[in-house]
């Protein structure tokens, strides 16, 4: 009799995380389909930006590429970045990947640099998980190169690109 009791409640349970993985999931279906409610920060050309926010965190979207620039010494996300990643997070969908690659200024203590840099680039990263990326489709890549062209605002970056 307990067995079967058992069996009962594992059908039960097994319907209702069911239900709860198919909820959520067209929660965030519903979301990511709703391209005319979405918010999308402007897309300027980088000096515009830059001079509008010469050392402040912000995100712009440029040519396909989610830019995101830090303050220095500092790597908090900009306001407005889940909004920024949400057609990357839609290529996901469609099957591409994603790309993040950090960069930093030329100021101050090359290691220290290069570490914040990957932390940063964690940090978009843990964004792009938290907003239900799959691990296997985002690509941590060291550029070549991690001192970024530009000022140090523009230098102080993550770009996550469309594979």
């Amino acid at each position: 009799m307990s067995s079967q009791r058992d069996d009962n409640q594992g059908v039960v349970f097994g319907i209702l995380g069911a239900v709860v993985v198919l909820a959520v999931a067209l929660a965030v279906g519903f979301g990511l389909g709703k391209k005319g409610d979405k918010v999308m920060p402007v897309t300027l050309p980088m000096k515009a930006a830059v001079s509008d926010a010469a050392d402040g965190a912000r995100v712009i979207v440029e040519g396909g590429v989610v830019k995101f620039y830090f303050a220095s010494g500092n790597s908090d996300l900009a306001a407005g970045a889940s909004e920024a990643v949400v057609d990357a997070i839609s290529a996901v969908m469609a099957g591409k990947s994603l790309i993040v690659s950090g960069f930093h200024d030329s100021t101050g203590d090359a290691a220290k640099n290069a570490e914040l840099a990957k932390q940063r680039a964690f940090g978009v990263r843990d964004l792009l998980q938290g907003l239900g990326v799959a691990a296997d489709k985002v690509e941590l890549m060291k550029p070549e190169e991690t001192l970024a062209d530009g000022d140090n605002a523009q230098a102080r970056s993550v770009e996550v690109s469309i594979k």
